[in-house]
């Protein structure tokens, strides 16, 4: 449940930076009773102004499925794809608005998603948003809950991603990272005892573009564990899960 949160408030505070797109029509006309003008572009912004049936607005800029608008008066704000689906061109038909398609995918800024699989035999299931600096390259930052019989863990992780194919279907990537992890025993006659250590990885896997805005990954790593014994702890973990894109 941790994870979850943590993933849907990065998701509304991540809202502002979304990759900009050309748009289809630069004036359209309310046909709805009004349209919601929100402060920014995701659900998370409050609405403030409306702009009334039969009035212009024209768009300024789309960012995935926002579009910032300005009003008759020279007010600004957001407004959402499927408000905009019920605005007219100026020939007096309905505009049309492409959906997501690979080339967003490639194109992406922003990517969230939640994975699960196994760590050394203990359950993991990991949340990460990544921001990807070029199309080749992105940054991540992961947060993991590792589930053993003896003892879980929760990694904090720090993560540089290199992808040499986006534009492919099946998007093979590596990743080299490091992070903090830390583990307590679930019982106190547990052999296992209270740790916190930080850690190394490396992992290779794959993203597969689904439709409209999701993905499935893949990934295959390793890390390697510092501790104080003379034998550092080396680790294998496979995951799998879904993800989003803006």
């Amino acid at each position: 449940m941790r994870l979850l949160v943590i993933s849907v408030l990065l998701s509304i505070g991540m809202g502002t930076s979304f990759a900009a797109a050309p748009v289809e029509h630069n004036v359209v006309q309310v046909y709805d009773p009004y349209i919601e003008l929100h402060t920014g572009p995701g659900r998370g912004y409050p609405v403030f102004y409306v702009v009334s049936r039969d009035e212009w607005v024209e768009i300024i800029v789309r960012q995935t499925d926002w579009f910032k608008v300005r009003s008759e008066t020279g007010i600004e704000g957001w407004v959402a794809r499927n408000e905009m689906l019920q605005t007219l061109s100026p020939d007096g038909k309905r505009i049309e608005l492409k959906e997501a398609s690979q080339e967003d995918f490639v194109d992406r800024r922003w990517e969230m998603g939640m994975l699960g699989g196994d760590f050394q035999g203990a359950y993991v299931i990991t949340t990460y948003g990544g921001y990807h600096l070029t199309e080749n390259i992105s940054t991540e930052v992961s947060l993991s809950q590792v589930l053993g019989n003896l003892s879980s863990s929760v990694m904090l992780g720090f993560h540089l991603v290199e992808e040499p194919f986006p534009e492919w279907t099946v998007s093979p990537f590596f990743s080299l990272g490091t992070g903090l992890i830390e583990t307590k025993a679930k019982s106190t006659l547990a052999v296992v005892k209270d740790r916190r250590n930080n850690f190394s990885h490396y992992s290779i896997g794959a993203r597969m573009y689904l439709t409209k805005r999701f993905l499935v990954r893949i990934d295959y790593g390793n890390y390697v564990i510092f501790t104080t014994k003379d034998n550092n702890e080396e680790i294998r973990e496979w995951k799998a899960g879904f993800a989003f894109f803006f």
